[in-house]
């Protein structure tokens, strides 16, 4: 195999001008090669570089017929769909052919060089995203003379909504003729190298965003077209995937033999992934209008490297358009839309925007509530990865944030001294190392809590909220919810709880707080909300309760209270369930299917006069399975819960209130674990777990 740095380099020796890239590793140009871009190293991913081919290799002995793609076009009205079904002819001329259906048989017509089926169902079982239906998959069976071509297809009309309005420009996903408030994270690779990969892996790293009530993964540009696994995965699981184009914060050649090149690439991935439900949008490339600003040659000579671009992204565009007619398309993220090349990193008037002020600048949390973006497509904040990940590859004695090693485990310039940085400004520094790690993963789920909680808030103007990241590619420190290796951080456990379908949160409003309640689940929900104002010593007292019929797809303001003392916090909570309509919300709440509670803090939790909350801890275990049970005197924040050994608590990084019973359920991840004497009960609080909370890790006790 050729070295990737000497075929990279070679390529920009050869260009008529230089084309810049950005360097996660000095001196090498990855923009020249169709291969990943994070080979090459980027802010969480080690530059290895990887060479050789990855994948399955087969070779196929054909007697003479050889099918290609499938392409099924769908037209849908009020109760029935139409479907045209192309399946390719690459080699052969077929003496019969049949196509199988919801039990309908139909005979295939050949036209230019392909299969043609027709067909209409009626009252057709639809494909829906996960919460807002079934996950309804058919069975295609097309049959060519002695071959057969099985697929799984999802009935289901899926539209991308982009229109000028009032503001800017709208952007939203509809399936069905429903709004979708679209829920989740960026996906990047499920390892630095793909040869590490696994089906296993994949599978839990999707059924985790599906825990966390995520319904889409943003496929991002600068990883890997993901596996028919992956693709297959979500149209099971009911998540909608935004699928970029494989190029990502660099420039790129736009010469005739490159573009050649990608238009190959690009059809072929539309083609293999057209059929699939889940396909909610085809993105032309993560950040490249934005990269146009970043380089001295495309500051000086702009209109050399626009026009390059342009031929770049309308190849692209071409390349899914001649697959897929129906394709949803979008130029680029973030983009305000079709031929602008605007600033979609602080203009949150139209199209997806890409918001990093937070991080990448420095500002406060709270400015994530001044921004009202239409579609937040990246966002994110980082943390350390848990303390069982550091221990694969720290020793104690580098438990150290200026540690070597652990430096060489963050790649983001200046990681490590923001993310201390901003402990200051919001926590009394934490105490120990462990306690450092547990208060950045504090921090990472408070700044991502403040972001989605109030974007939700305002759909319709926003509809959609992609964290970014879920995943991360080997044990580093990143904005990732998801461990290297699949462990949720605490981030992950507060997204379960913040893209609960229906969702309750708070912003300041003057002196007070408005409450909002917003509904993305597919029924309307009689909600009732209770606030309290909650004192660090314990005491509680009552702020009001509301009780309301929330809508499908609405966002209401249900709930106004008063101010709070220096010493208090607003605690609320709320339980409901489905009911026939809006307006009925009175009911019977013994069958809730919708609750949840959830605080917010006026001020730096550092300003809080926190007491030692007395924690009582008792454990027991039956086989892989132990129940935690937890009661505190005074309030605890943030109470996180650490095993020794693999595995998932029901739930974690949750206020404890005093005098009320915290009961959570373990599950090993040792399928194997003898349990042995310990059978039945433990009792010992550091047998097993550790118990951490914001009074010990940052409240100095000696």
């Amino acid at each position: 195999f050729n070295s990737p740095v000497r075929a990279a380099n070679e390529r920009q020796a050869s260009q008529p001008f230089f084309v810049p890239f950005t360097e996660h590793y000095p001196g090498i140009s990855g923009n020249m090669l169709q291969k990943p871009q994070c080979d090459f190293g980027w802010d969480w991913n080690a530059a290895l570089m990887p060479m050789g081919l990855y994948g399955d290799m087969y070779l196929d002995a054909d007697t003479g017929l050889v099918l290609g793609d499938t392409i099924i076009q769908q037209d849908h009205s009020a109760h029935s769909v139409s479907l045209t079904i192309n399946q390719k002819i690459d080699v052969g001329s077929p003496q019969q052919a049949n196509a199988t259906l919801c039990g309908q048989t139909v005979a295939g017509t050949l036209q230019d060089g392909q299969l043609v089926f027709t067909m209409q169902i009626d009252n057709p079982d639809l494909w829906w995203p996960v919460n807002q239906g079934p996950q309804t998959l058919h069975d295609l069976l097309i049959e060519v003379d002695e071959r057969q071509i099985n697929r799984r297809v999802g009935l289901r009309r899926l539209d991308l909504v982009s229109e000028p309005d009032e503001v800017g420009r709208s952007f939203m996903f509809v399936v069905n003729g429903r709004p979708v408030f679209a829920m989740g994270a960026n996906w990047i690779p499920e390892d630095a190298l793909a040869g590490n990969t696994s089906a296993s892996a994949l599978r839990g790293l999707l059924q985790s965003a599906i825990d966390a009530n995520m319904n889409m993964v943003r496929v991002w540009g600068g990883g890997w077209y993901e596996s028919d696994l992956f693709y297959d995965l979500c149209d099971e699981m009911g998540i909608l995937v935004w699928q970029d184009a494989m190029f990502s914060c660099s420039l790129y050649p736009a010469d005739d033999a490159f573009l050649a090149e990608v238009a190959a690439e690009v059809r072929d991935n539309a083609g293999r992934l057209q059929h699939h439900a889940c396909l909610a949008l085809w993105c032309g490339d993560n950040e490249l209008i934005g990269a146009l600003t970043w380089y001295e040659e495309s500051v000086r000579d702009r209109d050399r490297y626009l026009v390059a671009y342009d031929r770049l992204n309308r190849v692209i565009e071409a390349a899914v358009k001649e697959v897929d007619a129906q394709a949803n398309w979008w130029p680029s993220s973030p983009s305000p839309g079709p031929l602008s090349f605007g600033d979609s990193w602080h203009d949150d008037s139209s199209g997806d925007m890409h918001f990093w002020s937070v991080w990448h600048e420095g500002r406060n949390f709270e400015h994530y509530r001044d921004v009202k973006p239409r579609f937040c497509s990246e966002f994110g904040f980082q943390s350390y990865p848990s303390m069982s990940v550091i221990r694969r590859f720290a020793d104690p004695d580098d438990f150290n944030i200026a540690a070597p090693v652990m430096e060489s485990h963050q790649k983001n310039v200046g990681g490590n001294a923001r993310i201390a940085e901003t402990i200051f400004r919001y926590f009394r520094f934490p105490i120990t190392f462990e306690d450092f790690v547990y208060v950045s993963q504090v921090q990472q789920a408070l700044a991502i809590h403040t972001a989605v909680t109030f974007w939700r808030s305002l759909k319709p103007h926003c509809m959609g909220t992609l964290i970014w990241q879920l995943n991360d590619t080997w044990p580093v420190c990143s904005w990732a919810s998801l461990d290297h290796g699949g462990g949720w951080k605490l981030l992950h456990y507060l997204a379960r709880r913040f893209y609960a379908p229906v969702h309750v949160s708070a912003a300041p409003q003057g002196d007070g707080f408005c409450l909002t309640a917003v509904n993305d689940s597919n029924t309307p929900v009689a909600l009732t909300v209770r606030a309290e104002a909650l004192a660090c010593d314990g005491r509680c007292r009552d702020l009001g309760t509301a009780t309301v019929g929330v809508d499908i797809s609405a966002s209401i303001p249900i709930l106004e209270t008063g101010s709070l003392a220096a010493d208090e916090v607003l605690v609320f909570n709320w339980h409901g369930s489905a009911s026939g309509s809006a307006d009925d919300c009175m009911g019977d709440y013994s069958s809730d299917q919708h609750f949840g509670e959830d605080h917010f803090a006026p001020c730096p939790y550092k300003e809080l006069p926190l007491l030692d909350p007395v924690i009582q801890m008792k454990v027991s275990r039956q086989g892989q399975a132990f129940q935690i049970s937890l009661m505190a005197e005074k309030p605890a924040f943030f109470v996180a819960i650490e095993a020794n050994c693999d595995g998932r608590f029901s739930d974690n990084g949750f206020l404890l209130r005093p005098g009320v019973q915290r009961d959570i359920t373990f599950i090993s991840a040792d399928v194997d674990a003898d349990p042995g004497e310990n059978a039945t009960a433990i009792n010992r609080p550091g047998a097993d777990f550790t118990l951490r909370h914001l009074h010990a890790a940052t409240y100095n006790q000696f």
